[in-house]
């Protein structure tokens, strides 16, 4: 199979690869070793982090190689080392959660190690607190270097050199400093002839410089012997402890890919999908990287082979490109732009692409039997996921067609997943018979005479060759001609597809007005069914009062038997009749006079009556018809429809505007408040770009700031600031 490279290049993801190389430290395979559910784990919390990236560094298995052998490391191999150690000495201050933060918390330095990493500054040089001599050398080394300008100098301002002197600069030659003089110099300077000028003038090096500039030499030769020794005692060190280096080495590695992925999200907006084992792929808003201000794509695709029909030049190759690449990147839990929450993409273990023409004059190789050639090697596959566009090129289409029909079937049989696109309608009719096939057309406006860069499941699509060609500039009567030529019975067919496609579209419409329609009526008989269970609660507790009260009258009139006296036995009469006359008993609500077109509610429902029987009366709510007892009604008010025809707007531009906005200090609620009028403001000023603040802080600002961003349709894009504008904690939005 290709090359990874290879099929990022077929999928025009070079650039996206280009970008994250250049977030990596030291350049790695695409490919995590290990489980990638931790992987994802990781990656996904280190994401809720600010975080300094590792600097630059070099490959070190040489370096592990020789220390298992003894041998001593340079100093810049040893200072890479001791980089990466005080990197996790940084990444553990931190205090990451979860699985991340206990992998970093388990990483014990051996204390000499730990020694090591602290004996270098940032510039790779050992400290003057490893070896005192190391302070004096550089002490007297720049000593020796004072000397050696006041030396120059004296020279060059010296009474009886100054007829010699060609001019009064310091001339360097081969990094040894130098003057540049007239013949007969020997008599006034003593030195070394080093270089002539064009202008046949001498370039003299001063005894006196020269003597300096070898007690110089001395000294850094004397520096290099204590570096080696240094070197030669650390190396044994190291060799030591050659178990932990190997394995810091690695997890400096691991975590570099994780922060390359992590940044690149930050910089491009976009999110992660963990792979999982099915062969599904459910892609939610889509957008393929490559594409500037993409319009993005939602597929879902179960079966072994997606076919794509439709017209030119509306998209089916970048709908196949896009599909790959998400399982790509996926793969490699590579960020993309997607709606991460909605989607579910499959794992498979090896990726190919027949795009591009594979004709070869050196190799004497057509385009078909380059193809056929490409198809040999996948009889054996298993697993795979292929991209195919315009499987008919290089060969006669009517043979393509049975030839193609065939192969394909095989793969299916070898569960081999495929993103076909074709033009060809005998193809898609044969390979449509096959339950395995799932068929997506791309869709042309034809009012508007252009592809609309959407796509219709479940059907065939036209090519609409005609019409491209006519938008493209070529004659009509050209056209007619050609149509003409096509035949009758073609176009017929042709016409047929297009009538499919409408239909589908309309069907597509109903089904989704329906759809809504159902959730709407679950949603009222949802309330229907909370606000019967409310009214029999009600006409429990009324029921039990009612009860109450009555055996309360009950009790007190059957008290009177046990009483002797008269007037007793009449107060108790009166007692118990006062009790049962203060019985509030419930009255049913007499029924409002109704007419069509008032508009009534049912409880929390809201509708207009359509229709009035005796008892009943007929209303509709939010396009669901509903007979409801007209006694369970009430008026909610007659509105007054809108009036149609024409809207005046008058928009008055704000006094005063401005192209940055500074939230710092706000509260969530009040930033968005505050950033919705800004850019409102904004768009009536004509600006096309703005820089909104925010600030790092506790992210939750950045966070309602981006979220609004993303769901404000008249902002185009908007990204992280240049760090000299703020960075991470301001937003560049573009309208």
């Amino acid at each position: 199979m290709q090359e990874i490279e290879e099929i990022f290049s077929h999928l025009d993801l070079g650039e996206y690869l280009q970008h994250f190389s250049t977030l990596l430290a030291r350049e790695k395979p695409l490919f995590m070793q290990g489980d990638s559910k931790i992987h994802f784990e990781n990656i996904t919390e280190l994401a809720k982090y600010q975080f300094d990236a590792p600097q630059s560094a070099q490959n070190l298995d040489d370096a592990l190689m020789r220390l298992s052998k003894q041998a001593v490391l340079h100093i810049s191999e040893i200072y890479e080392f001791s980089k990466i150690i005080r990197y996790f000495f940084y990444l553990r201050g931190l205090k990451f959660e979860g699985r991340l933060g206990e992998w970093i918390a388990r990483i014990e330095t051996p204390p000499a190690m730990e020694q090591m990493a602290s004996s270098f500054d940032k510039d790779g040089n050992f400290k003057d607190s490893v070896d005192e001599r190391l302070s004096s050398i550089r002490q007297a080394f720049e000593a020796k270097k004072s000397q050696i300008d006041a030396e120059l100098k004296r020279l060059v301002y010296s009474k009886h050199i100054a007829p010699y002197l060609v001019d009064t600069q310091v001339h360097y030659i081969s990094a040894q400093e130098a003057l540049l003089v007239r013949g007969g110099f020997n008599h006034a300077l003593k030195g070394t002839v080093i270089a002539r000028s064009s202008g046949g003038y001498f370039y003299v090096a001063p005894a006196n410089i020269e003597r300096l500039k070898r007690e110089q030499s001395e000294l850094l030769d004397r520096r290099e012997e204590i570096i080696y020794e240094h070197c030669k005692r650390l190396s044994s060190q190291m060799s030591k402890a050659l178990a932990f280096l190997k394995f810091i080495n690695g997890a400096f590695d691991t975590f570099d890919a994780y922060q390359a992925r992590v940044n690149l999200a930050r910089a491009r907006d976009f999110e992660f999908v963990l792979p999982n084992g099915s062969n599904k792929i459910i892609l939610s808003n889509f957008a393929h990287p490559a594409l500037k201000n993409p319009k993005s794509v939602s597929v879902e695709f179960s079966k072994k082979v997606l076919l794509i029909t439709g017209v030119n030049a509306g998209g089916k190759s970048m709908l196949l490109k896009s599909i790959i690449s998400a399982v790509l990147l996926a793969k490699y839990l590579l960020p993309m732009r997607i709606n991460a929450a909605n989607s579910s993409i499959g794992s498979f273990k090896e990726f190919d692409a027949i795009i591009e023409d594979p004709q070869n004059v050196k190799d004497d190789i057509s385009t078909f039997a380059g193809r056929m050639l490409h198809f040999s090697k996948l009889f054996n596959k298993r697993s795979l996921i292929i991209g195919i566009d315009e499987i008919e090129l290089g060969t006669d289409f009517e043979e393509a067609a049975s030839l193609y029909g065939v192969i394909i079937e095989k793969l299916i049989a070898q569960d081999i997943k495929m993103i076909i696109t074709t033009h060809h309608k005998r193809l898609a009719m044969l390979l449509a018979k096959n339950p395995e096939v799932e068929l997506v057309a791309a869709l042309y406006d034809e009012v508007a005479e252009r592809p609309k860069f959407e796509f219709l499941k479940g059907t065939i699509g036209k090519s609409y060759a005609f019409e491209t060609a006519a938008r493209y500039g070529i004659p009509l009567n050209l056209v007619a001609q050609a149509k003409r030529i096509y035949g009758e019975d073609k176009e017929n067919l042709n016409e047929v597809i297009t009538k499919t496609l409408n239909l589908q579209t309309a069907l597509d419409e109903k089904l989704k007005n329906t759809q809504a329609k159902e959730l709407r009526l679950e949603r009222m008989l949802e309330e229907q069914k909370d606000i019967k269970e409310q009214n029999e609660a009600k006409i429990a507790a009324i029921i039990s009062r009612l009860e109450r009260e009555y055996f309360e009258a009950i009790k007190q009139a059957k008290s009177v038997i046990n009483l002797k006296d008269t007037k007793d036995k009449q107060r108790a009469l009166n007692l118990a009749n006062d009790k049962k006359q203060a019985i509030a008993k419930p009255e049913p609500a007499k029924p409002e006079e109704l007419k069509i077109g008032d508009h009534v509610k049912y409880e929390k429902i809201k509708g207009v009556v359509l229709n009035i029987s005796k008892n009943d009366a007929t209303i509709e709510a939010e396009g669901i018809k509903l007979r409801v007892p007209i006694a369970l009604l009430k008026k909610s008010g007659n509105f007054i429809a809108p009036k149609k025809g024409g809207v005046n707007l008058s928009v008055q531009k704000p006094k005063t505007a401005s192209v940055v906005l500074d939230l710092h200090g706000l509260r969530a609620d009040e930033a968005i408040a505050k950033l919705d009028k800004f850019i409102s403001d904004s768009l009536v000023m004509g600006f096309d770009e703005v820089t909104v603040y925010h600030g790092i802080g506790t992210g939750k600002l950045a966070y309602a700031v981006k979220n609004f961003l993303k769901e404000h349709p008249s902002v185009k894009n908007f990204f992280d600031a240049p760090p000299n504008q703020g960075g991470f904690g301001a937003k560049i939005v573009q309208f």
